[in-house]
């Protein structure tokens, strides 16, 4: 457990294993997702506003290298980071061929200071020839694998055009677990039409499947996304801060103390966010979730049950 938070945080485990402090740097190396290539779809995900979900702020014009490099100023400057992992974050980041895949993640392995891999994709875009690559990279390397679990809901995941079920994130866990990959799962709060408990029985999903580690993301409505169309006809209810922090915390306590938490909220970006405005507080949010946790007095796993 954290030392300085009531939860067991990504920070804090870096710090354990390296020795100083490390920071992620968010990469577009050129994929695509079978969700917009035609493959499956070419409109996305309904919150993808076709940089990839979350992806702003990346240097697209620059190959993995600068954009490392252009990354290392900008954390040493604004964190004091001293070693660095490349996170290769924008669209689906195992949906390429091999060789490709070998050539993008080999660049960034020889970037000076580069002290591991994290590679966010979709369930639907692991072959075993990819997972088997990635296992080897596992080996060299400190390496996470990001799976969008983003609900466990069929029905939500139909809505958000997710164009994959929940046995598929089921399979991709498995067959990455067999291979001893340490697995963060991404997590929607806040979708249209799940109750409060559905969104809670999540956490026990996380715990059943034994993954190592969960990002929680509030539904965000960005400009130019067919969610941005629905919330404008009012389709959409988006929830209110204290009601976020109230269900995180909640989340929290009923979350496999083992599983460490990369990530408790995020913001859209001020430039494409068109609601919560809120949640461009990130700090303030991330300040009241601990302080409802001290409130409680409670910790993460309080209410897990093996």
């Amino acid at each position: 457990m954290s030392q300085t938070k009531r939860y067991n945080t990504f920070p804090d485990e870096l710090k354990r294993i390296f020795g100083c402090k490390v920071q992620r740097i968010s990469l577009d190396a050129g994929f695509t997702c079978p969700n917009l290539d035609g493959t499956l779809d070419t409109e996305g995900c309904i919150f993808c506003g076709g940089h990839g979900s979350g992806s702003h702020g990346i240097r697209r014009d620059l190959g993995i290298p600068a954009q490392l490099e252009d990354g290392k100023e900008v954390m040493r400057r604004k964190y004091r980071a001293v070693k660095f992992i490349a996170y290769f974050q924008a669209f689906s980041n195992s949906y390429a061929q091999l060789d490709l895949l070998q050539s993008r993640f080999g660049q960034a392995l020889t970037v000076a200071d580069m002290v591991g891999i994290i590679v966010a994709t979709r369930p639907d875009c692991l072959p075993d020839d990819v997972l088997d690559y990635l296992s080897e990279l596992n080996a060299q390397t400190y390496f996470w694998l990001e799976l969008g679990m983003q609900s466990m809901h069929d029905r939500s995941l139909g809505l958000i055009n997710r164009r994959h079920d929940h046995a598929c994130f089921v399979d991709a866990v498995v067959r990455s677990q067999a291979r001893s990959l340490k697995i963060c799962a991404h997590i929607i709060l806040g979708l249209p039409g799940e109750t409060r408990g559905e969104m809670l029985a999540m956490a026990g999903e996380l715990n059943r499947l034994g993954v190592d580690g969960v990002k929680l993301h509030l539904l965000h409505v960005m400009n130019g996304t067919r969610l941005a169309e629905m919330y404008g006809r009012g389709e959409v209810l988006l929830l209110e801060r204290d009601e976020y922090v109230g269900l995180v915390c909640d989340f929290l306590e009923l979350l496999d103390p083992r599983i460490l938490i990369h990530r408790l909220t995020g913001d859209g970006g001020h430039d494409k966010l068109v609601a919560p405005l809120w949640s461009l507080k990130k700090f303030e949010v991330l300040n009241l979730i601990d302080a409802e946790m001290e409130r409680r007095g409670t910790r993460q796993g309080v209410r897990f049950s093996p």
